[in-house]
């Protein structure tokens, strides 16, 4: 079997034997006649979907729960249940009536792009539940093979992701990119995953691969290769874990190591302080803004377990791309170019300033070091306009988020007005080149090694050292250690991510001197295309 090659979107390697999902329930060819109950058929099985989505985001933290409980909504949707009841009105049963709507959505989804069409995914898993419940089968589940394996699906849902035990050696998908669920959920449970691998569902099941998350590259071995491999990754692991304190290249040069964070369930003792706090998880589900004392108390929590550490938090990021009911926003064709991140405060400003109030409050009453940064800024005038808003509100330190490449590239103008800025590499990359980061058929040129991108990263990176000001970077790409070398030579000065990728990072950096990144650096920003730079990296 040749090797394959997909996207590597966690790092690490690994071996073992793989196995693959099951399909999900079907229907059968015959339609049967509606009974005089389908409605209220429908209406419980769409209810016993969120309750046990519900019930599951209680069992686990942190990204995977926030994940958990936005799928329950979107299955306890009214639009949903008024749309499966018009089918069931014109004669169909309650598990074709369910199929129909949901398939409707998925394609009006798919076609909005961006954040909605990796709703489109879960959507499937929400139909494949209600199904089986209606027809009274088993929910395909994750294989149990009895022994640690590889595991191979089409994609995860997240419910799947969630419920992984440590029987799972490493992901491969079919689909996917790396920011889908299977790919953030897969890095904070250090977990190697390769997405948008074609041929991985061809492979027989208890067929032995090494899968690699960081060059993506999928291997047939034989069965002592497979442990060899294993065991040489679990060497790995331990080594990288030995490595403690504050991250640092071979030569002494600080590179602080941060987390991103949902809450304080996320914060972990490992990381030097928080560079992503997402705030959106105190917003889902309203159908109002919270209370600014709710929110206080929120972000106090977290302040005070993080102690007199550094916590940069990101305001609300969401829009017509993340759609909050309470918001009142319009659709729109093009969501992901719409009113979201920093835009939605031109429509309803007061979301923000509650917010920054809340967190002034909060900060005061704590120790933290608390920094506060804009989403999807494109202007040094709204870099302004923000940090203003800011230092009203009583915090000191105000910052943006470079996720575009127009405040990539008045970087110097930006930091201006701003006392620091961070890089989101993940949307960086969508818009730097124009390809929607949740299309998997994208996925090559969503790769955070796109030379492009890197420029961009270096052009902001160039800013800061002259204005001598903070250019740190929050998106997944900061957990790959190779890259994180990378991003050192250029001169960012910290680096967020996810915290089973600290130890790694931490290594990486600490088998360097700064000098040996510069130089990767270098050789990344000089190659032509993205897996000639990382192999240059690799290799260097």
């Amino acid at each position: 079997m040749p090797d394959m090659t997909g996207l590597g979107v966690s790092p690490g390697r690994t071996a073992g034997p793989v196995h693959a999902m099951g399909s999900p329930p079907r229907l059968p060819a015959e339609v049967p006649v509606a009974g005089p109950d389908e409605r209220e058929r429908a209406t419980a099985a769409l209810a016993f979907v969120a309750s046990s989505l519900e019930e599951l985001s209680t069992t686990v933290d942190g990204t995977a729960a926030e994940v958990l409980a936005t799928q329950a909504m979107m299955a306890a949707d009214p639009t949903l249940a008024d749309a499966v009841a018009a089918r069931i009105a014109d004669g169909r049963p309650a598990a074709w009536a369910i199929t129909d709507a949901i398939g409707e959505q998925q394609e009006t989804f798919k076609a909005l792009g961006g954040y909605f069409a990796e709703r489109a995914a879960d959507l499937a898993d929400l139909r494949d539940r209600a199904v089986a419940w209606l027809l009274d089968v088993p929910m395909p589940g994750l294989p149990r093979p009895g022994v640690p394996f590889v595991l191979a699906a089409d994609d995860l849902s997240p419910a799947d992701t969630a419920l992984l035990d440590s029987s799972v050696l490493a992901i491969v998908t079919r689909r996917g990119g790396p920011t889908s669920h299977t790919a953030i959920l897969a890095r904070s449970r250090g977990l190697p995953a390769v997405v948008s691998c074609a041929g991985i569902l061809d492979v027989p099941d208890g067929t032995p691969l090494s899968v690699d998350g960081t060059t993506g590259v999928v291997a047939q071995v034989t069965a002592l290769e497979a442990m060899e491999i294993r065991e040489a990754g679990l060497a790995d692991r331990a080594r990288d874990a030995a490595i403690t304190g504050p991250g640092r290249t071979a030569d002494g040069e600080s590179v602080p190591l941060l987390l991103n964070v949902g809450g304080a369930a996320d914060l972990a003792d490992d990381g030097e302080g928080v560079g992503l706090f997402r705030t959106e998880f105190l917003f889902l589900g309203r159908t109002a803004a919270p209370p600014v004392a709710e929110q206080e108390s929120a972000y106090r929590a977290l302040f005070e377990a993080a102690g007199g550490r550094k916590v940069v938090l990101r305001t609300l990021d969401a829009g017509a791309d993340k759609p909050l009911p309470f918001l009142g926003l319009a659709d729109e064709e093009n969501p992901a170019l719409g009113i979201r991140g920093l835009r939605t405060a031109r429509v309803r400003p007061a979301v923000l300033t509650e917010q920054l109030e809340a967190v002034s409050r909060a900060a005061t009453a704590t120790d933290a070091d608390v920094w506060v940064m804009a989403p999807m800024v494109a202007t040094a005038a709204e870099a302004a306009e923000f940090a203003s808003l800011v230092h009203q509100a009583g915090l000191r330190t105000a910052g943006v988020m470079i996720e575009v490449p127009a405040a990539a590239l008045h970087a110097r103008q930006i930091l201006a007005s701003v006392d620091f800025v961070s890089i989101g590499t993940n949307d960086l990359s969508q818009y730097t080149m124009a390809a929607d980061r949740m299309n998997g058929e994208l996925a090559d040129l969503l790769d955070p090694w796109q030379p492009a991108v890197l420029q961009l990263v270096a052009t902001v990176a160039a800013a800061g050292r002259d204005l001598n000001k903070p250019v740190g970077i929050c998106g997944e790409a900061a957990g790959d250690p190779l890259l994180a070398c990378v991003f050192a030579g250029m001169g960012i000065t910290t680096l967020s991510m996810s915290a089973p990728s600290l130890p790694p990072v931490r290594a990486a950096l600490a088998s360097h001197t700064m000098a040996d990144c510069r130089r990767l650096a270098e050789l990344a920003l000089n190659a032509t295309d993205a897996p000639t730079a990382r192999k240059a990296v690799a290799g260097g």
